[in-house]
């Protein structure tokens, strides 16, 4: 996906909620902070999932009118899953660091996307194959910093299982870089 496609889907997503500020949990959050430099492995997803944070409930809308298959879906290649808050486990303060969408393209909607290191603190407690290749491939392409990941971490509410399994997941990414 690039950055134009996703400031289409905040505009269409906003269009069928009704919210005007949508946060984006997915990994094409990247294109908030890195529109221009996020590397092609991290960005090969064709979906945004997005929360309608003005109307929660709007979410079913969202999946309906612009989700995987729909008529959207068909005619441009890419599409939104609205998704509630409960999404991505994330660490305290990420509301803070969210990085605005919000231009022409957007048409008065804004989307929010998550500040990178908590995009991969998200990503590397999901733990899917497919969100183990986004950290690596933001990792290699140097945009990430181990320390605030880690610091990040401590804030998050995981088991301490989960955190150590974070931890050497990290350790790992960062040590395959060198």
């Amino acid at each position: 996906m690039k950055r134009e496609q996703l400031e289409h889907l905040i505009r269409a997503a906003g269009d069928v909620s009704r919210s005007r500020r949508l946060i984006v949990v997915g990994s094409q959050a990247i294109l908030g902070q890195h529109p221009h430099d996020a590397p092609a492995r991290a960005t090969l997803s064709r979906e945004a999932d997005l929360i309608p944070i003005d109307a929660l409930d709007a979410a079913d809308a969202i999946s309906g009118a612009l989700g995987e298959l729909s008529a959207f879906d068909e005619s441009f290649g890419y599409h939104a899953d609205g998704v509630g808050l409960e999404t991505a486990v994330l660490p305290s303060g990420w509301e803070d660091r969210l990085v605005a969408i919000d231009n022409a393209n957007t048409n008065g909607y804004v989307g929010l996307c998550l500040e990178l290191h908590d995009l991969m603190l998200s990503k590397y407690f999901a733990g899917r194959d497919k969100d183990h290749e986004f950290c690596r491939a933001v990792v290699e392409a140097a945009l990430a910093d181990r320390e605030t990941l880690l610091e990040r971490l401590a804030q998050m509410p995981i088991t301490p299982a989960d955190r150590e399994r974070i931890e050497r997941r990290i350790g790992d990414d960062f040590v395959s870089r060198n």
